[in-house]
């Protein structure tokens, strides 16, 4: 389900369906955030990113979990579902990932 004021309060509505909606408003790319991963170090939720992108036309931006290289990794390898970002937040703070090495990594591959 989609939480929404500052992901306090849980809404009745599925990501996907959601996302269509805003699709279909002509949105650029829906950010999709794990909150149950997010700040948390514990990897991201690439099943979910990747449904979700298949799911609709627009870009996703994957967010909620990065933790260090293998999630950029992983990002990667199903970007072709329309994978066309991702943020990387405490994972930068913990120097568990560097920002230079994961741009690095998507310039060349």
């Amino acid at each position: 389900m989609v939480a929404t004021h500052g992901w306090a309060e849980e809404s009745e509505h599925e990501a996907c369906d959601l996302a269509r909606r805003f699709e279909d408003q002509g949105v650029a790319a829906i950010v999709y955030t794990d909150i149950s991963r997010d700040g948390m170090m514990e990897g991201v939720n690439v099943e979910a990113t990747q449904a979700l992108a298949k799911a609709i036309s627009v870009p996703v931006i994957a967010s909620g979990g990065v933790t260090d290289m293998d999630c950029i990794v992983k990002l990667n390898a199903v970007k072709d579902a329309g994978i066309e970002g991702v943020i990387i937040g405490r994972a930068l703070y913990e120097r568990t990932i560097s920002l230079v090495e994961a741009q690095a990594y998507i310039d060349q591959n």
